[in-house]
């Protein structure tokens, strides 16, 4: 028994310490956890992109604007100058007798509505819309041109004498007046 009484104390002890692993509970070492404020990094980096970002698309937006701006001026312009005419013609055909719309005119009844659309228009409109139209003149040109004439009606029989008539004998100060 002398070989029990020696061999016996740490046999249990080692017996004894193989227990199955979810009856003792391992030993836990106090641990702190990490916290990443990714939600402020993230709301930061925005803020930073944002401050880049808004220049250059306010830059791309105003050269956007600078190269649309001149052809949009120009149609938008040209399309007051024909509403500005065609209302123009629509007040002549109205207030001269013997003048109907959609028929044929004769150089005379020509002359008139022209000479009446020009000094309606030269009276009315605002001189910028004048300027863009060309003067009194180009606004005479173009009535001229929009108008159903009879064949003999040449600029030379029908506008001349128009012109002759807003300015009183002397066509060129339509143009000069409104320089």
């Amino acid at each position: 028994m002398p070989f029990a009484k020696a061999i016996l104390p740490p046999l249990l002890l080692v017996l004894g310490g193989c227990v199955p692993a979810y009856a003792v509970p391992p030993p836990v070492a106090e641990t702190t956890s990490v916290v990443l404020p990714w939600g402020d990094a993230l709301s930061a980096l925005a803020q930073g992109g944002t401050a880049l970002v808004t220049p250059v698309l306010a830059a791309a937006f105003a050269a956007m604007l600078a190269r649309i701006g001149g052809p949009l001026r120009l149609l938008v312009t040209d399309a007051l100058v024909e509403r500005l005419v065609r209302n123009a013609t629509d007040y002549a055909l109205n207030a001269v007798s013997g003048a109907v719309r959609g028929r044929t005119l004769t150089v005379s009844i020509g002359s008139a509505v022209i000479a009446r659309a020009v000094q309606r228009a030269l009276d009315q409109a605002p001189a910028w819309l004048i300027r863009a139209a060309g003067g009194g003149e180009g606004l005479a040109e173009k009535v001229f041109r929009g108008l159903p004439l009879e064949e003999a009606a040449t600029a030379g029989n029908t506008l001349e004498p128009a012109l002759e008539k807003i300015v009183g004998r002397d066509p060129t100060r339509v143009s000069r007046a409104l320089a």
